[in-house]
């Protein structure tokens, strides 16, 4: 039977991640996942794609969200009193609009340090509204587009199988950045054919496949550009109709719930792979 292996939640969209063993799952997500978001001065976001540095900064929040912990090798520890009544200030996530709360002065001088270019960092305002595309549309905060990223170990295996054919090590599954990591399945990519997807008392709706770029070929506990692996590999067999290369699938969530690592995982609809 398929279970939830693995749940990580991303606070700071293009940060590391944090694993859990338990997680509310709300309508934009993991709850505070892609909450934050750090900007340059003209309210453009920035990611690993241009900051790979940025995987080191890793994260801790508050169970209520009021409290926001950022820490990194020789850079030491900040603390944030999360602002959610200064005024909004605009913000753009592939070039589209949207509104972000500025965490002040402290928060902005500490990655501007950290990552050598002006920074601020910005929360997405209570009031955010986004309607994520898909063939089943949902919500999410500042994740690149959609509330849920699932993975199965089962994918990870076929890809780490096709690189030692060609003599290449193994990636681990924290390249991919997903939210939730599915064991259980015996052939790979179940996910792409997942439509309905139900964990205890929540539930998921297949959107997309999650098409990957540059930020999979990033160290993600060192923040070091690696190589062309694995979308060299991927180009071979996991090219999407629409171009780019596909590794997990994206899902809006339906029902909201708790998850914990373990819960059993119950497709209720399957489909066809879009590749």
């Amino acid at each position: 039977m398929a279970n939830v292996a693995e749940l990580i939640s991303y606070p700071v969209k293009g940060c590391a991640g944090i694993p859990l063993s338990e997680a509310v799952l709300t309508q934009a997500g993991l709850a505070h996942d892609r909450t934050f978001m750090i900007i340059d001065e003209d309210g453009g976001f920035r990611s690993q794609r241009r900051d790979p540095r940025m995987a080191v900064i890793r994260p801790a929040i508050s169970t209520d969200g009021g409290e926001l912990m950022l820490s990194a090798p020789g850079a030491g520890e900040l603390r944030v009193d999360v602002d959610l009544d200064s005024a909004r200030r605009d913000v753009e996530l592939f070039g589209k609009p949207y509104r972000g709360i500025d965490q002040g002065e402290d928060a902005a001088g500490w990655l501007s340090e950290l990552l050598g270019t002006p920074c601020r960092l910005v929360r997405v305002p209570p009031e955010h509204e986004r309607v994520t595309s898909g063939a089943i549309p949902g919500t999410c905060g500042y994740a690149d587009g959609h509330a849920v990223l699932a993975t199965s170990r089962a994918s990870l295996d076929a890809l780490n199988r096709r690189l030692a054919e060609e003599g290449e090590p193994p990636v681990p599954m924290s390249r991919f950045r997903p939210n939730i990591v599915i064991d259980g399945w015996e052939e790979p990519h179940e996910e792409d054919r997942a439509r309905m997807i139900s964990i205890s008392d929540a539930r998921l709706g297949y959107a997309k496949l999650a098409l990957r770029c540059v930020v999979t070929t990033i160290d993600q506990s060192t923040g070091v550009k690696t190589g062309p692996q694995p979308l060299r590999a991927f180009a071979g067999y996991r090219r999407a109709v629409d171009g780019g290369v596909a590794f997990g699938s994206k899902f809006a969530v339906l029902r909201t719930g708790k998850l914990a690592v373990g819960d059993a995982v119950t497709v209720g609809a399957w489909g066809d792979s879009e590749l």
